[in-house]
Parts: structure tokens; C-alpha cells; sequence
């Protein structure tokens, strides 16, 4: 590696096959695996919306409508494209969003580390946390986003085999007229209902599907693939296989009904059923494959905060650094980032409210102006400033929140999504207003 899209866009060369393995594993991570399954179990089908909606939507928006658009820009990381639109303070703004979305969002990924190995192994949270993110950052700091999509690659197999393996085996202990009958005696009516819970569930999906399309993890993959048509058939082909891994995950859930009836589970239902269920080939096998699942995102979102931390941070101080000393800083960007994530992972024991808070970042503070600027032709600098400013500042509050820096009467995620989009909104519309009547 000599320079600085070697070490983040693996020269621009991927194929088709990696984009999509790349794009399959790091975005099939561990709410895909360790929450889905749990919330399978307890409310039912309706639990796709979760996770399995948002995705298979959000990789069909950038394939249809974004991934030509994005390739032809003449960018690195997304805030050079901020700055082109916005300007540079704008830039710096979107920089910091980013670079803490991404910390978030490793986090969440550490969590499920920490709670799965914990029940697991048997050892302590925090010891589960550190053994996770240590072997993570090994190959993240030497390899970059190289070793990161040809792991993605291998750890997407793994987790397949894993998933299918557990589906055919507890196949053998119910059926749906067995999980009928248990949801019902436990008075789960709506259990088959795929609208139940549906004003929270769309939220879900608002929230996810927003910050998805604008998160530099997609349009890393993109921008690395070797041609246009590479680009989009990865995010086809990752469209169907979200739909099946997905709907297997909630099915697993779902079928455990029965299995787990009258057992209080003291951690994920994977790893009660990995420990007393699955025998030592399965089990071994799903060991695997969660961790798999569970570290294909954590070092996707490693490695793209480090792009941004790098390139939009670093070199915009030391605006000579390239070649060689620039993958140094790389590296240490990567140790950085993998840090100050572990760090909030300390904070937190839920997966879902994790990954909540780290989707409502990109959704809130940077969707609006980001779709924007992809099909602007002109500089709107006091635009791109206010929403910024007011959809990220009402996440960073609401984040504040959560962490007990502050004590306020917010709506919670995702109820708080469309008041973050709101002002966000109203901060762009005014600052076009504003624009307009400066050239005026």
C-alpha cells in the first residue's frame, strides 16, 4: 500500500463478488443475528421490520438510484464532496458526524461482543469487550479496507453456513402449528401479525433506512468497485440475500418458541441455544458464525471512521502528508477509532439502543443535506451549515441524553426521529432562503 486509496478503497479495483460479500457481511452484523433473533421470539414475524426491511430497502435505493451518481464524483470520503457543495466549514461539520457515527456504530457491534461472549464463555463483560475489539483492530491496522473486505468475505461464508445449519437443525423440534399454540397460551395474539407494532417499527425503518443510504460504509463499497455495473450488481445481489438471511433469522426466532417455552433466557436466545442445544459441531459452528457476523461490521465501521478521520481531519492540517507516512497515520487512525469505541461500548448494554443512536446521527444531521448534494449544481454553504447544525446538534443532545451528561424530556429513539429530520429540514429550507436573498 503507497497512499491513501490503497489503504481505504483497495485501489479501486474490487470486483463484483467482493463488493457484494463485503456489502452482505458488513451489513448483516450482530442485531442481524444476536436482537433479531431475540425479538423474533418475543413479539414474532413483525420483528422484520427491524432490521430485514430496512436493509433490503436501503441497498435497492443505492442500486436504482444512487451508485451511478456516487461513482462519478470526484471524491475520496463524503466530506469532500460536503466541502464541493457546502464548503470547508461544512466539511469540518460533517467530518465530526461522521467520525462519531461510525465510533457509535463500532460500538454497538462491541456490545454484542461483550454480552455474547460473556454468556458464552463465561467471562466478564468488559473481558469480552476487549478480547473482541483486539482482535478486530489486528488486521484493520495492518491490512486496511483490503483485509477488511477479504475477512468480510470469508466471515460472510462462515455465518451463512452458520444460519442455515441452526435453522435446519431446530426445524426438527417444531412446527408453526406448535408456535401457534405456545404464542398462544403465553398470549401472544399478534405473533403472525407482520403490521403489529407498526407506528414503532416504521420509525425503526425511517431511522435505519435514512442513515444507511448516506453512511460512508455503502459508499466506500461503491466508490472501491471496479466499474459501475460491479458496483450495482453487489448491491442487487445484496438486496435478495438480505431478504432470505434475514427472514431465516426471524423464522429461528420465531421456531425456539416452542424450545424455550418455559425457560427464562439469561442472554441471547443464539447463545442459550449454542450452550445447551446445538451439540459441539453445531454449536462450534454458530460460535463462529456469530462472532463472524458480529466483527464483519465492527471492522467496517472501524475502518471507514478512520478513512474519515484521515483524510478529513488529518490531511486537511497537514495538507502535504501522502505516500507512505499517510498509511502510517492510517493505521493509527484505525487504533483511534477502535479506542474511543470501545470506550462508549463501556457505556452501554443494549445492542438495539446502540445501533439506534448511531443510525439517528446520519439520519438526523447528515441525510437531508447529504441526498442534496449528490444532485446539487451550485454552492449552498449557509444550507448545508444549518441543517447540519440543527438535525446533528438535536442528535448530539439527544445523545448527551442517553449517556447522563444531560437530563432532558426528549422523546426516545425512535419516537425522536422525525423531530431531528424536522429541524433538519427547516435548517436547510432557511438556509436556501438565506442564500437566495444574499445573491439577491
Amino acid at each position: 500500500m503507497k497512499n491513501l486509496e490503497d489503504f481505504f478503497l483497495a485501489s479501486r479495483r474490487l470486483p463484483a463478488f467482493l463488493v457484494y460479500l463485503s456489502l452482505a457481511a458488513s451489513w448483516f452484523g450482530a442485531t442481524s443475528t444476536l436482537v433479531s433473533a431475540d425479538e423474533a421470539l418475543e413479539t414474532g414475524v413483525s420483528s422484520f421490520w427491524i432490521m430485514g426491511v430496512p436493509a433490503v430497502l436501503t441497498v435497492l435505493i443505492l442500486a436504482f438510484f444512487l451508485a451511478r451518481p456516487i461513482r462519478r464524483l470526484p471524491i475520496v470520503s463524503l466530506p469532500d464532496l460536503v466541502e464541493l457543495r457546502y464548503g470547508r466549514a461544512v466539511r469540518h461539520l460533517a467530518a465530526i458526524l461522521i467520525i462519531w457515527y461510525m465510533a457509535v456504530l463500532a460500538a454497538s457491534q462491541m456490545v454484542a461482543i461483550g454480552h455474547f461472549l460473556k454468556s458464552f464463555l463465561g467471562i466478564s463483560y468488559l473481558t469480552s469487550l476487549a478480547l473482541g475489539t483486539i482482535v478486530v483492530l489486528a488486521y484493520s491496522v495492518f491490512g486496511g479496507f483490503f483485509s477488511v473486505v477479504i475477512t468480510d468475505a470469508l466471515q460472510f461464508f462462515l455465518l451463512v453456513a452458520g444460519i442455515f445449519g441452526l435453522f435446519f437443525f431446530l426445524s426438527d423440534f417444531s412446527s408453526l402449528s406448535d408456535i401457534s399454540l405456545f404464542a398462544s397460551e403465553l398470549g401472544k395474539d399478534n405473533y403472525f401479525n407482520f403490521f403489529f407494532n407498526f407506528k414503532k417499527n416504521f420509525l425503526i425503518v425511517l431511522s435505519f433506512t435514512l442513515a444507511w443510504t448516506i453512511s460512508p460504509i455503502a459508499w466506500q463499497r461503491i466508490q472501491a468497485a471496479r466499474t459501475d455495473r460491479s458496483a450495482r450488481f453487489g448491491l442487487f445481489a445484496a438486496s435478495g440475500t438480505f431478504f432470505l438471511l434475514y427472514g431465516i433469522v426471524v423464522f429461528i426466532g420465531m421456531i425456539s418458541l416452542p424450545v424455550f417455552f418455559s425457560q427464562k433466557l439469561e442472554g441471547p436466545l443464539l447463545s442459550e441455544i449454542i450452550s445447551s442445544r446445538a451439540g459441539i459441531f453445531l454449536g462450534g459452528i454458530l460460535f463462529v458464525a456469530i462472532v463472524a457476523a458480529v466483527m464483519s461490521t465492527m471492522d467496517t465501521a472501524i475502518n471507514t471512521g478512520a478513512l474519515s478521520l484521515t483524510r478529513d481531519v488529518y490531511q486537511q492540517i497537514f495538507s502535504s502528508s501522502r505516500g507512505k507516512g499517510i498509511v502510517l497515520v492510517s493505521r493509527l487512525s484505525t487504533l483511534f477509532v477502535g479506542g474511543f469505541a470501545f470506550l462508549v461500548a463501556t457505556r452501554f448494554q443494549s445492542i438495539l439502543k446502540t445501533l439506534g443512536l448511531a443510525s439517528e446521527i446520519m439520519a438526523e444531521g447528515l441525510f437531508i443535506p447529504g441526498i442534496a448534494m449528490i444532485f446539487l449544481k451550485k454552492k449552498l454553504p449557509m444550507a448545508g451549515f444549518l441543517s447540519l447544525l440543527l438535525g446533528g446538534g438535536y442528535s448530539l443532545l439527544r445523545f448527551l441524553c442517553e449517556v447522563k451528561l444531560l437530563s432532558l424530556s426528549w422523546p426516545s429513539w425512535p419516537y425522536s426521529v422525525p423531530y431531528g429530520l424536522g429541524l433538519s429540514l427547516a435548517g436547510f429550507v432557511a438556509g436556501v432562503v438565506i442564500e437566495k436573498y444574499r445573491r439577491n
